[in-house]
């Protein structure tokens, strides 16, 4: 279970699957999407974010994230988006997620570097190409909220 309790309604905490209660915590920094079909991703990533305070919910698909994103009272800060999964891929997911709020960052992770162009066409600020450091998009993704946070 999460640390850091929620005040997000009727809606689960899509990172463990159970519901929270309560006030934002002052000590989160951010609040992260990953979407990827992968379990052991989104727990690795849900994982190292969370060690370092922040707020991580997770969609196995993209239609899991949009339904997430559209019943969200708080914005995520960044949305991290793997390219192929089941249902909508990540390039009509990024899309999909930009017409709905077009100030949201998506930072694309995936392994087919083929997609690189089209995610970057798509709106998405960045992409790396899994394997890397989870480290280094950690502290990349962090800088970004701060950044846009000033």
């Amino acid at each position: 279970m999460s640390r850091y309790e929620l005040n997000l309604g009727a809606m689960t905490n899509m990172s463990g699957g159970y519901k929270t209660r309560g006030a934002i915590s002052p000590k989160v920094l951010a609040r992260i999407i990953v979407v990827d079909d992968e379990d052991f991703i989104r727990d690795l990533y849900r994982d190292m974010f969370e060690s370092k305070g922040h707020t991580v919910y997770s969609a196995r698909n993209g239609d899991e994230a949009i339904r997430y994103l559209k019943t969200m009272s708080v914005r995520p800060d960044a949305i991290i988006m793997d390219h192929r999964m089941p249902g909508k891929d990540g390039i009509q997911t990024t899309k999909e997620i930009l017409s709905i709020d077009p100030n949201i960052p998506i930072i694309f992770s995936s392994a087919d570097e083929e997609a690189r162009n089209d995610a970057i066409e798509a709106g998405a600020i960045s992409f790396w190409a899994k394997p890397f450091p989870i480290r280094l998009l950690i502290d990349a993704t962090v800088d970004l909220v701060k950044a846009r946070r000033k």
